[in-house]
């Protein structure tokens, strides 16, 4: 493995994108000061994963983008593309190539990339790891660093090779390792205290899940009696709406009867004023044309009059003219005749007179007339449309008593039904409430019986905690004890090999079925008080090893067998003679004692231990030892370390082998713990039978306990069920009939509204009815009218009365004058 090339663009003084071929072995870069060397050696460390600005010889890490000179400007980003030559293998890729790159934007974003593919520092870092190369390893020295390393500590040293070695890889692998296993520790304790808490919680939240599906239970009850209940006040409901809608229907039949009856009343009155308003200006042009038709008929009256005047006028003129012609009379009497007939003209002309001033006052008759019947008639007509508008106005009070009558009415019926609902929900409410009293008093019963049941389950279950927690305590001390047993009995089997020998003496060991006189190996013989095998084992040397024998005959036999079969060589240990009396020996001092002393054996061997052990003292240490030595020059001193010293010879040392009298030492203390240790197990065993039996028998009473504490719950259950549902109905009621007492409340405040209202209208209808007035008299319209035709009769009359006397004046002046003109 080696850099096939590197390639730099916008990557420091690097502006163009410039590629470095590299061949295998040792490539130099050389170039004046400021030339890029170093950056070169900067950009292998940046696009490996270098992530210290500092080590990069910058401020920061943007620092490594082209910064721009005075003839370029500034790259957005820089780009490093690092080839390596994989053909050996050496990176964990299957890949003979390996490109790896690096971007960094000047927005701060970088991006990593492996043969082209996106990818994280991370990978990067443990691609390289294993190839003993990365942004932490020694492989790369910048300016300034060499210094440090020919400057460092054998420690620092050691570091170095250790990790050019690729021995940091498995640093951080152990560091994140024991960092994982820190933190699992501590999610172990963590969940170990979970767990405590909530084996501890967990009787408690059975009991809470139980109320609480209990409590599910009786609120899926609740809920059902609350539907069925809300399901049987909609029907009412919807029954009371369908009745009312009925009644409702009724009354807008009627009310539209009425309506139609009165909109046609009005449209017939409004016909009959639009007719009268029209027949109005009729009216008055007949009433006109009457009175021109009256002055007409007056006028011609008088004309006829005057006609007839005129007619009789010429009838005398043309008798006074025959008379003229048949006879001529005497011009005295003519002149007398004529002053007669001026008389008579005197006395016409103040005729006219008079009858002018009749006429002027006939005309002011008639104007006055007239303008009495035009304001008399104006009169009665205001006098019938106020008629009109006060019939409308009744009409519409009318109505409106009847409409307020009918919303008293109906709302005193829906206040009689609703008192009657009302009383039927509080004789319903009363009923629950009563059974809810009586169920109260029993739940307060079985509540009581459940304090008891609970402290009988809780101390059963506590009983058996208890017996749980010995019992886990037992099986834990009975499983150590197993483990202890096990590892004994290894023990005690690998020392057992130790005793094992391969050589004379495990040759006779085998053959003492048949060979006589053999009595056992002397460390199996022997028993040694605990703490002195190794002084011992020194006192007796290679006796330690041999096989004690009954006599020297035994012991011949024995080494003829050994030499027959070159078996090898071993020692023997004659038993049988006399034991030396150890009293005779010199006296020791306070704490030092003979090794006789703290030897046990077989009498067969006891006189040939004495003379091994012949004044052989044990003390603590050399010290003793070359004081006893000093004092007793006859015996020789052994200390507990095996350490030997005597007048004339010593022996002792760091190294020292055991033998077998320490071996079986060790075997005899192992076979006694083993049997110990066997024996705790089995008391051990027996206990966590027992503690089985007994928790067998807690487990029973608890569940039982819990048996009944069910089966109280359940009857508790039911009772709240049925508690719950008569407290339910209770409640249900009691809103009922508060809803209905509203609601009873707000019908009566419409009633009385209604009756307010009711009283008003017909108050004010009664004082219209009382006002009401007949229809407007005409009599004296009428009176009016005929006044008017008498004052136009009178003014025509008059008009003809001064026709007739101008005429009968002028007829006169001219008889006058013709008398005189005859005369």
């Amino acid at each position: 493995m080696y850099l096939k090339s590197l390639t730099l663009k916008g990557f420091k003084s690097f502006a163009s994108a410039t590629t470095l071929q590299l061949e295998p072995g040792i490539t130099c870069i050389v170039g004046p000061n400021g030339s890029g060397k170093s950056n070169v050696v900067d950009a292998l460390a940046w696009v490996m994963g270098e992530q210290g600005a500092k080590s990069l010889r910058g401020g920061k890490m943007e620092d490594v983008i082209f910064a721009g000179t005075s003839g370029r400007p500034p790259l957005g980003r820089a780009e490093v593309v690092l080839t390596i030559d994989n053909s050996d293998g050496a990176l964990p890729i299957e890949y003979a190539e390996v490109t790896i790159s690096r971007t960094m934007f000047r927005t701060g974003g970088s991006e990593y990339a492996i043969n082209g593919t996106p990818c994280r520092l991370l990978d990067v870092q443990e691609l390289l790891s294993d190839s003993g190369i990365g942004r932490e390893m020694h492989v790369i020295v910048g300016q300034g660093q060499l210094d440090t390393i020919l400057h460092a500590t054998p420690e620092d040293r050691r570091g170095f090779i250790e990790e050019a070695a690729g021995v940091l890889k498995h640093r951080k692998r152990k560091e994140k390792a024991l960092r994982k296993l820190d933190s699992t520790e501590g999610n172990l304790t963590r969940l170990n205290d979970l767990l405590s808490e909530i084996r501890r919680q967990l009787k408690p939240l059975g009991r809470q899940a139980e109320v609480a599906r209990r409590a599910a239970t009786v609120q899926a009850d609740v809920r059902d009696a609350k539907a069925r209940l809300l399901a049987d006040d909609l029907a009412t409901a919807r029954q009371a709406l369908e009745q009312e809608l009925a009644d409702e229907s009724v009354l807008l039949a009627r009310r539209q009867q009425v309506e139609s009856a009165v909109a046609q009343a009005r449209e017939k009155e409004a016909a009959l004023e639009a007719a009268l308003r029209e027949d109005l200006p009729a009216l008055s042009a007949a009433q006109e044309t009457l009175a021109s038709l009256n002055a007409l008929r007056e006028r011609f009256r008088g004309t006829q009059s005057l006609a007839a005047e005129r007619v009789r006028n010429a009838a005398g003129v043309m008798d006074s003219d025959g008379e003229q012609a048949s006879d001529s009379r005497d011009p005295d009497e003519l002149e007398a005749e004529a002053e007669r007939l001026a008389a008579q003209e005197s006395e016409i002309a103040a005729l006219v007179a008079e009858q002018q001033t009749a006429l002027e006052h006939a005309v002011q008759a008639r104007k006055d007339a007239e303008d009495a019947a035009a304001a008399e008639e104006r009169r009665v007509a205001g006098l019938l449309r106020a008629a009109a508008d006060r019939r409308e106005g009744l009409a519409r009070l009318h109505g409106q008593v009847n409409t307020l009558k009918s919303r008293a009415t109906s709302a005193e019926e829906e206040i009689g039904r609703l008192e009657t609902a009302r009383a039927d929900a509080l004789a319903r409410a009363e009923r629950a409430q009563r059974d809810f009293t009586l169920l109260e008093t029993k739940v307060a019963g079985l509540d009581a019986g459940e304090e008891g049941l609970d402290a009988e389950h809780e101390a059963a279950a506590a009983a058996l905690e208890d017996i749980e927690g010995r019992l886990g305590k037992v099986r834990e001390e009975a499983q150590q004890a197993d483990r202890d047993k096990a590892g004994l009995a290894a023990r005690k089997e690998a020392l057992e090999l130790g005793l094992s020998r391969k050589d004379g003496v495990g040759a006779l060991l085998a053959a003492t079925d048949r060979l006589s006189g053999l009595l056992g190996s002397v460390a199996a013989l022997v028993s040694v008080r605990s703490g002195y095998e190794a002084a011992v084992a020194t006192a007796l040397g290679s006796a330690a090893d041999a096989i004690a024998v009954t006599d020297a005959d035994a012991a011949v036999a024995a080494i003829d067998h050994l030499k027959a079969d070159d078996l090898g060589r071993a020692g023997l240990l004659l038993g049988g003679g006399e034991a030396e009396q150890t009293d005779r020996w010199p006296g020791l001092p306070a704490g030092t004692s003979y090794a006789v002393a703290v030897v046990d054996c077989p009498a067969s061997v006891r006189p040939a231990l004495n003379r091994l052990l012949r004044k052989v003292a044990v003390v603590d240490d050399l010290e003793a030892a070359r004081r006893l030595v000093a004092d007793l020059p006859d015996v020789v001193a052994v200390t507990r370390d095996g350490d030997l010293l005597g007048a004339h010879f010593a022996s002792g040392g760091s190294s020292h082998t055991e033998s077998l009298i320490e071996i079986q030492a060790a075997v005899d203390e192992a076979t006694a713990a083993l049997a110990e240790a066997t024996a705790s197990w089995e008391r051990l065993s027996f206990d966590l039978a027992r503690l089985e039996n007994e928790r067998a028998v807690a487990q029973q009473r608890v569940d039982v306990t819990l048996a009944k504490l069910h089966e109280s719950d359940a009857t508790l259950a039911a009772v709240a069920e049925e508690l719950g549902q008569h407290g339910s109905l209770a409640r249900a009621a009691r809103a009922e009939a508060d809803r209905l007492a509203e609601a009873i409340s707000q019908a009566a405040t419409s009633r009385e509204q209604a009756l307010v209202g009711l009283a008003e209208l017909e108050q004010r209808l009664a004082s219209a009815e009382e006002d009401t007035e007949e229809e407007p008299d005409t009599t004296e319209q009428e009176r009016l009218v005929e006044v008017t035709r008498a004052a136009r009769q009178a003014e025509m009359e008059a008009r003809l009365a001064l026709r007739t006397s101008e005429e009968r004046g002028r007829a006169l002046h001219g008889r006058v004058d013709q008398i005189r003109r005859a005369a």
